[in-house]
Order: C-alpha cells, then structure tokens, then sequence
C-alpha cells in the first residue's frame, strides 16, 4: 500500500506487482461516498479475484465534514465529502416523493469536483501509465465517476456505479452517445432509502439505449455493495 498525493488529491494505491502500484496493468480508480474516509473502499479489491498486476487508487474528496460520523477508532481518516450536500432538500424530495426533481440539478461544488478528480487523473496517467482505466465509485462517488465519464473526454474502459443516481439530466442523456460501447456496470437496491432505485434503473436504461454496454445489478438491500455487485465489478475488472 502506498499513499501519495496526485494532483490536488491524496491517494491510496494498492495492487500492482509490489502491492504499490507498479507494473503496467490496468488501473481502477475508485471515488468513495459523502461522509466517509478517504480509505472507505480500499478494501474492495481485497474482496475480488483479479490478477495481481491490477492497480487500485482510492482518492480521498477534498472537503472535510465537521459533523460527519468519526471513523477514528476504526483506524481511518476524517468523514470527506467531495461537494456539500444540502441534506434538507434531500429529505423534503424523499418525504413528498419528488424524486425526479433530483434528475434535474447540478449540485454546486460538483464542476470542482469534477476538475479536481481530472487534475489526480492525468496526474495518474503520467505515474502509473495505464495500459486501461477504469473509474467508478460509491453513491457520491459514483455520481463523479459518471460526471467525469460523460463531461470529460477521458479515454475509458470500464464505469463501475454502486448505488449511485442520476443527476444533471438535461447535460447528461445527450453526451451518452459519444460513450457508445464503454463496459458499465450499475448496481442498486430496491429498497435504498437515500438514493431511490427507480432513478438508478432509468440511469442504467437510458446509457443501455444510447449504446453502453450496460449490466444493471439489482439487488434487495438499501444503500451498500452487497456480493452480488462485487462478483459484477469482478466481471467488469477481468474482462480487460
């Protein structure tokens, strides 16, 4: 394990030939969700079969939360955000069920965000020289990771979404079609109760219909990354 500083971002690399990163494998970059540490998914890889030459960096957002859960006992680092979330309007769009309101936002900070992940990514690109990228994420994370692939035009292999949803409608469902042909993989329960199923499900169809190739994972669970979505981003991984 190696953690380093690419771009404006800290990162935790692990993988490769010396468990640090190097070798010229494909590379899996993984974004975490609102509220938790930078090191929150730096255990996945440990949880799929895939050869040893893969690479994987955890980056850690940006904003630190003052009144976020503390993962200190646990051994990890401060609950991060990558932009702020305004968390009443959350619950309001939950509590009325004015879910699709959510589609159509841009939430403030995540332009930043999305220009701070590019900076660590071409500074990736020059360190760890990929032979593959693929980009992915949990929940906030996975809302990034869909920002960069369909707002940048960053050669990709691979989008992994766990328990993301679909924002920025209006600026999204017409860039999907230039993404034509990249391997996704979604993954959301049914019975999610902070990001609802029925947005993830219209996300996975409308990046399905514009030419992606798609694998929805639904599952009966709330808001995590249950077996089932591990054995499909394994897939998706050992495919490349």
């Amino acid at each position: 394990m190696k953690v380093t500083k690419l771009g404006p971002l800290d990162v935790r690399i692990e993988g490769g030939l010396d468990g640090q990163g190097s070798g010229e494998g494909p590379v899996v970059v993984l974004f975490h969700g609102y509220g938790a540490p930078g090191d929150d998914l730096a255990g996945l890889h440990r949880a799929i079969a895939v050869d040893r030459g893969v690479r994987f960096v955890y980056p850690a957002a940006p904003h630190a939360l003052e009144n976020g859960m503390d993962f200190s006992a646990f051994g990890m680092g401060a609950p991060r955000a990558w932009w702020q979330i305004d968390l009443a309007a959350l619950e309001e769009a939950l509590a009325t069920g004015q879910h699709r309101s959510l589609t159509r936002s841009i939430p403030e900070g995540l332009p930043e965000a999305r220009g701070a992940a590019s900076e660590m990514l071409d500074a990736l690109t020059r360190e760890l020289s990929p032979s593959k990228l693929v980009i992915g994420g949990f929940s906030q994370g996975a809302m990034l990771a869909t920002s960069i692939a369909l707002e940048t035009e960053r050669t990709l292999h691979g989008l992994v979404l766990f328990s993301g949803t679909y924002l920025a409608e209006d600026t999204w469902r017409p860039l999907m079609a230039a993404r034509a042909g990249l391997r996704t993989m979604l993954s959301h329960g049914t019975h999610d109760p902070i990001l609802p199923f029925a947005l993830a499900e219209r996300l996975a169809e409308d990046l399905a219909a514009a030419g992606l190739e798609t694998t929805f994972v639904p599952f009966r669970g709330q808001h995590q990354i249950p077996p089932v979505a591990l054995a499909a981003f394994q897939e998706l991984v050992r495919a490349l």
